[in-house]
């Protein structure tokens, strides 16, 4: 079983930006049967990225503002991780191009993660190993996507849930910190469910990549496009992520009434509702930001918890779970506590 304990680490700060340029699913002429749609996913409203702006983008104005809040020196930094789907280039890595921004030291561990749904639990056990010696004292998580830019305007299954986000964590190596505690798993054979089939090494992008073809009665799409098989990822999402978190609360000897937040990928509110029912998880335990924020891929976790649980994250000690799943299809979960961080304010982006 993949289980990790990484001890000496804690989170210092979380901030967020999303775009200024926002989408309401019950106005917006593109989306048909809107409000069957909210009463399904509890998605209204989604904020979109402008063609010139980028995760990075998104990310790298989060990650200054929590600098800042914190008053953290940038030059302090000694390793960034970029978690993503959207990167700037197809290379370089996009990390090296936001050390370079952000000010932060060429003495720098920078690297990018190519994860989604699952993305931020990754990234996050990462990080925290590379600074559990004390070698590195500060780090950086910058974990976001504009992966509205990959849904056809004409699909249905895609269109109407995706937003974007760019969020920064804030890292400090603490030798005696609480531990993060956290269980993986990876199922390859369900790839199809969710994927951008042309515009990679297995199929290159070609003359008829940008050619729409209808799927559906409402879905219709290109081959570079993104594809979400709706039915596969529910069945998929209601029993891995509540798999995960029982692992998770098992192997540790974890109390999930003594749990503050449970944060799950945001996916949409009929599949998470029936994960927190499967748990047993009363719903002020739940926070979600769906509504405002849409699925913002592997953004959702922490952009969950700056716009649902500021107050209580910034005043006291809270002990967290996080639980993404999905892409790959890849799952994970994380326990971790916080005492008193700095969360910056969710900031929009123009570009």
């Amino acid at each position: 079983m993949a289980f990790l304990e990484i001890p000496n680490v804690q989170i210092k700060g979380l901030a967020a930006t999303i775009p200024a340029d926002v989408k309401d699913n019950l106005t917006d002429p593109l989306v048909k049967d809107a409000e069957k749609i909210l009463k399904n996913t509890g998605i209204q409203f989604r904020h979109l990225a402008s063609e010139k702006m980028t995760a990075s983008d998104l990310c790298a104005d989060a990650a200054t503002r929590l600098l800042s809040d914190l008053q953290w020196d940038p030059a302090e930094v000694d390793c960034l991780i970029f978690v993503r789907q959207t990167p700037d280039y197809i290379l370089p890595a996009t990390a090296t191009i936001l050390q370079d921004r952000l000010g932060i030291s060429q003495d720098c561990y920078a690297i990018d993660l190519a994860m989604g749904c699952s993305g931020y639990v990754f990234g996050l056990s990462n990080i925290a190993g590379l600074m559990q010696t004390g070698h590195f004292k500060k780090g950086l998580l910058l974990v976001g996507d504009t992966i509205s830019k990959t849904c056809s305007v004409n699909d249905k299954s895609t269109y109407p849930l995706f937003g974007d986000a760019g969020t920064a964590t804030a890292l400090e190596y603490k030798e005696g910190a609480s531990s993060m505690k956290f269980h993986f798993g990876t199922d390859g054979s369900g790839k199809d469910a969710i994927i951008i089939p042309d515009g990679g090494a297995r199929s290159p992008f070609n003359d008829s990549s940008l050619e729409e073809n209808q799927i559906n009665e409402g879905i219709s799409r290109s081959p570079s496009q993104l594809v979400l098989e709706g039915m596969d990822v529910f069945s998929f999402g209601i029993s891995k992520a509540p798999y995960s978190v029982k692992n998770l609360l098992s192997h540790f000897e974890l109390d999930a009434e003594e749990v503050d937040n449970f944060a799950f990928h945001q996916a949409n509110l009929f599949m998470n509702e029936k994960i927190r029912k499967k748990l047993k998880l009363p719903e002020e335990k739940v926070p979600y930001s769906l509504p405002k924020y849409a699925n913002t891929s592997c953004a959702t976790i922490p952009l969950t918890l700056i716009s649902a649980r500021k107050g209580s994250l910034e005043s006291g000690i809270q002990k967290n779970i996080g639980c993404g799943f999905g892409v790959g299809l890849s799952w994970g979960s994380v326990y971790f506590e916080t005492e008193k961080i700095v969360v910056s304010d969710i900031k929009t982006l123009t570009v």
